[in-house]
């Protein structure tokens, strides 16, 4: 039986082995909060650089952990995926209201984490979005598609852990899905862990000034 990760960290480490070598101009995007402490070692083994992409998942109204859509960003673009399954019977304006909250809150933490640093630029580039795992693949979906639309040369998915259904949606959007871990018996993400605790903002900019300044040149 496998053993968990110790933390994001060893999980990124672990990931980027299983990439290997990625030809071209790389960029790497964890998935704020909790993908950005797995892509920094990412990054490194590649010698790309990192930024973060923020995702909202849209939650169902009295069960804000079920996913009824999820919303990114990448610059000004905002794109906004559903779960037709889960937000069916739920009313424009609830779906709306949930939508205008989540807005305000991927709008705050880039605000937070960029600061006055301009917008990610992925054109023509090979962008590796990397979050700490897969569970419904919302939030990875709707990063995938608002990538899309600012015409990258590629799109690689890839996590330390995920479900199979999950990656294998994914891999009719994305050009290259690396799932390092896809348990037998997978219920939630947490459980690939010893420290599952939660990212911090803080943290957040830290792991990005630390792989800033790691970058050769």
């Amino acid at each position: 039986m496998r053993r968990p990760y110790p933390d994001r960290a060893a999980a990124g480490e672990a990931l980027a082995e299983e990439l290997g070598r990625v030809a071209g101009s790389v960029l790497v995007l964890g998935l704020a909060r909790g993908g950005v402490p797995v892509a920094a070692p990412v990054a490194d083994a590649l010698g790309a650089e990192l930024d973060v992409l923020i995702v909202r998942k849209l939650g169902l109204p009295g069960q804000p952990e079920l996913a009824m859509g999820a919303i990114a960003g990448v610059g000004e673009d905002l794109h906004v995926v559903r779960n037709d399954q889960i937000a069916r019977g739920v009313e424009p304006e609830a779906l709306e209201a949930v939508r205008r909250q989540e807005m305000r809150e991927l709008r705050r933490r880039e605000q937070a984490y960029r600061g006055d640093r301009p917008p990610i630029d992925v054109r023509d580039r090979v962008v590796i979005l990397v979050d700490d795992g897969l569970a419904t693949g919302a939030t990875m979906r709707a990063a995938v598609e608002a990538v899309r639309r600012q015409r990258p040369a590629r799109v690689i998915v890839a996590v330390p852990v995920g479900g199979v259904e999950s990656c294998r949606r994914l891999a009719r959007i994305a050009d290259q899905v690396v799932c390092a871990w896809i348990p037998r018996y997978f219920n939630a993400v947490g459980q690939a862990y010893r420290d599952f605790s939660s990212v911090s903002d803080d943290e957040v900019r830290r792991v990005l000034a630390e792989s800033t300044a790691r970058r050769p040149g």
